[in-house]
């Protein structure tokens, strides 16, 4: 499974943000949801989405600093510049996401959203977000109206072929095998 985070709208995802400037040159430190880090510093194109406005930068030069990243856009030439884009969340048109290779691999933003549904039927919610642990991703599973049980919050490994038994994006859901119980 690939790692985008968050469906920013029908054609964009959200690939991570700009967090604060780093030095005076006008560089910024972003925090990346893809896995690798590094590989938000693939795409040349990034659309800004900063107090609700959106905006195209071009990705000038971008590194590994530390144990984050740090990104020099063109045009923005100074820290005060930097600060201006600080919080800003960087997009990417869905479009531009790379072919995955194997027909049983999503990224996150796909599964984000899908009604999850036991072998037996019964559904256990909605798939809220997700995370990494190290050993595998983790599905958090928002609770259903209909099982009268919206506040509950299921935490499911995503593992696909065991747990995860099949994903149907065009029908919006995911079949698991999951007690509904636990």
């Amino acid at each position: 499974m690939s790692q985008t985070q968050k469906p920013a709208s029908d054609d964009h995802v959200v690939l991570g943000k700009l967090t604060s400037p780093y030095g005076v040159k006008g560089w910024l430190k972003v925090y990346s949801y893809t896995s690798p880090m590094q590989g938000i510093l693939d795409y040349d194109a990034w659309m800004l989405r900063h107090d609700g406005k959106l905006r195209s930068y071009r990705l000038a030069q971008g590194r590994p600093h530390g144990k984050g990243l740090v990104a020099l856009l063109d045009g923005v030439e100074g820290r005060e510049q930097a600060e201006a884009l600080a919080g800003a969340e960087i997009l990417l048109p869905k479009t531009a996401l790379p072919e995955l290779d194997d027909a049983d691999d999503f990224y996150w933003h796909q599964l984000i959203g899908l009604k999850v549904v036991t072998l037996d039927g019964i559904v256990l919610g909605h798939v809220d977000n997700l995370f990494e642990t190290g050993a595998n991703d983790v599905l958090v599973v928002k609770g259903s109206p209909q099982q009268g049980d919206e506040s509950r919050e299921r935490l499911l490994p995503y593992l696909y072929g065991d747990v995860v038994r099949e994903v149907d994006l065009d029908a919006g859901v995911m079949t698991v095998d999951w007690d509904p119980e636990f």
